[in-house]
């Protein structure tokens, strides 16, 4: 089923599959469907496994049949304001789109960077306030919006003269973020919560390559990799639960103990959160991500 991301769509979609008698729920992309899912299957057993939504909130407490397979927002925060201060660039500016998925995205990062010291000095949407920001004299910039509102942002602060070192979030997507940009790129720096797509050392990710071009879908990317690592992870539950039931398939997931799927360990023993990996990337004058 599709939601075309919109919530509404994916409340009512979660609603049929919940009366169909489904086993899980697998595949669901963004902070504001799944917050619109949830009331959904919150007082039943069906477990909604791995979702591409980064918001801190379904890692704790009020959300028990939630398994993510990524860490949260404020993780990422902190290592790109770590960085930062490695730097020397204390003062901050945001800039930020405005849907759910950035919004939630942007009260993580407030919360977590000026609690870890930096210095906020603006935060702006990316249309129409770039001047705002620029006016503030950040030495450091977060841009928070998908690839595409991220480079036309990027290309627009480097155009307004501005050096410092610029970061995205993991759903900024650094392998399209850096084909958007090609040598604009250079210095761009972007949180991977999952191993480079292209990174050839990696079991995994040979074969996730080698399975895309057997199905004609081109280069694979990092949303492509994280989707594959988690339907992995979830083919190996479902072969430790033969004959599942939702309480069996629970329980096989719980049974992930530091696992490893081809150079990219999970690890649900005890925690609803399979993997803490939080790594940057640079985006080079080539328009390449390096480590």
């Amino acid at each position: 089923l599709d939601d075309q991301g919109d919530p509404a769509r994916t409340a009512a979609h979660t609603r049929q599959l919940k009366d169909q008698g489904v086993l899980a729920l697998f595949g669901y992309v963004g902070s504001p469907q799944v917050t619109a899912a949830y009331p959904v299957l919150k007082d039943s057993d069906l477990l909604l496994f791995a979702p591409l939504s980064a918001a801190d909130e379904f890692r704790g407490a009020l959300y028990p049949n939630v398994y993510a397979l990524r860490p949260g927002y404020s993780e990422e925060a902190a290592a790109i304001t770590r960085h930062a201060e490695t730097l020397g660039a204390r003062r901050l500016g945001i800039l930020h789109a405005a849907d759910g998925e950035a919004l939630s995205a942007l009260d993580a990062a407030e919360r977590t960077m000026t609690g870890l010291g930096a210095n906020l000095v603006a935060r702006a949407p990316v249309a129409g306030g770039l001047d705002k920001l620029v006016a503030a004299r950040p030495e450091s910039v977060l841009v928070i919006a998908e690839p595409g509102a991220a480079a036309a942002a990027i290309k627009a602060l480097r155009a307004k003269a501005f050096r410092g070192p610029i970061y995205g979030f993991s759903t900024t997507g650094e392998s399209l973020l850096a084909d958007l940009l090609g040598p604009a790129g250079a210095g761009v720096v972007v949180v991977r919560v999952v191993p480079r797509s292209d990174d050839a050392r990696l079991p995994v990710v040979r074969a996730l390559h080698e399975s895309a071009g057997a199905a004609g879908l081109g280069r694979p990317n990092v949303y492509m990799l994280e989707g594959y690592l988690a339907a992995r992870a979830m083919a190996e539950a479902l072969r430790r639960a033969p004959h599942p039931t939702r309480a069996k398939l629970r329980k096989a997931l719980e049974s992930l103990d530091d696992m490893n799927l081809g150079g990219f360990r999970v690890h649900f023993a005890g925690a609803r959160v399979g993997s803490r990996l939080v790594e940057l990337s640079l985006i080079d004058s080539q328009g390449r991500v390096r480590e």
